[in-house]
């Protein structure tokens, strides 16, 4: 039986309309086991939106999956990326080698390509926001260890041939798809919509479960950012009627899925400003507070979310930082 739970997805492709496909790629992290690219029809050959994540076989799983729907990487006339994060943007490198074409993404990928480009640099860089942040120094040196062993998932840095931003449109057979800056999740965030068969492609803004991740350190309020995402999802006119997300299966109820988000996000927000109400603490003695007692020894990604409802609470004038080593925030 733990064999069979460790035992690694393989690549699959299944028709979800007359010429939209779902390509399932897999991934090799706990708790999320693929991410979705999709392939839409464009004449004779297809739009692709996403990559997947770049590691030994994966494009091979990425072939594995349009070869189901009767696809090649020979027919992507052009790729587009919801936003650089590995698992979108990973394979950019050897899809455009294959295929030949250009790629289309927002401008704001340093996020994604910095660790590539200069690895121990990006390393450091979160070893001080952890010091920073009161992480106790053998924490640091075993998470240090752990991720000069991680793989990047990214084949190497693909700078694009156009910006993707609001005004520009992806051409397809279903029609145009206009662009939305929804920055949050990640400074390159964006979704597509076509409003025409109110279709969305949401990348990681919206989500199958409502699950919460963003960037930190590159722009001052990533969860702020985020919520005016939302709005601007929710402001779409036609609303969308079916999002096709980065994870999981396409679903219907957007407006639930936003409403929840926003629930969600308020909650975490809440219990964060609760948590520095009676003294200042170091962002790292907030952690448990907003995620449960056994938070404070999970992936660093739960640090770095609480930064980012500490600087939202900071930006809204409810929250100060108490400079030290480590600071500590307390409650205005």
């Amino acid at each position: 039986m733990a064999e069979r739970a460790r035992r690694r997805e393989q690549g699959r492709g299944e028709r979800v309309l007359n010429g939209l496909w779902r390509l399932r790629l897999p991934l090799p992290w706990p708790g999320v086991p693929h991410c979705n690219a999709w392939a839409i029809r464009a004449g004779d050959g297809i739009v692709l939106v996403d990559t997947g994540m770049h590691e030994p076989g994966s494009l091979e799983q990425l072939e594995r999956a349009m070869a189901m729907v009767r696809l090649r990487l020979e027919d992507v006339k052009l790729l587009v990326c919801t936003h650089a994060h590995s698992d979108h943007y990973g394979q950019a490198g050897p899809i455009i080698d294959r295929a030949g074409c250009e790629l289309w993404m927002h401008p704001s990928y340093r996020h994604a390509t910095d660790r590539l480009e200069d690895p121990e640099h990006a390393l450091q860089r979160r070893l001080e926001v952890g010091r920073t942040s009161g992480v106790p120094e053998l924490v640091l040196r075993r998470y240090a260890e752990m991720a000069k062993d991680q793989p990047l998932g990214i084949a190497r840095v693909v700078d694009p041939q156009l910006a993707l931003l609001p005004g520009i449109e992806v051409e397809t057979d279903l029609g145009m798809w206009g662009v939305i800056e929804t920055p949050g999740h990640a400074p390159s965030h964006v979704c597509l919509y076509q409003p025409e068969r109110r279709l969305l492609i949401s990348g990681d803004h919206l989500l199958g479960r409502i699950s919460l991740y963003y960037d930190y350190g590159w722009t001052p309020d990533p969860v702020g950012e985020f919520l005016r995402s939302l709005d601007a999802i929710e402001a779409l006119d036609p609303a969308p009627r079916l999002c096709l997300a980065g994870h999981a299966r396409p679903f219907t109820d957007v407006q639930a899925h936003i409403e929840a988000n926003r629930e969600l996000v308020a909650q975490r927000v809440a219990a964060t400003a609760v948590a520095i109400e009676r003294r200042p603490l170091t962002a790292y003695e907030v952690v448990p507070l907003v995620h449960g007692d056994d938070a404070v020894h999970a992936a660093a990604w739960l640090l770095t979310e609480t930064l980012c409802y500490l600087r939202h609470l900071e930006s809204i004038g409810a929250a100060r930082r108490e400079p030290g080593d480590p600071e500590r925030w307390v409650s205005v």
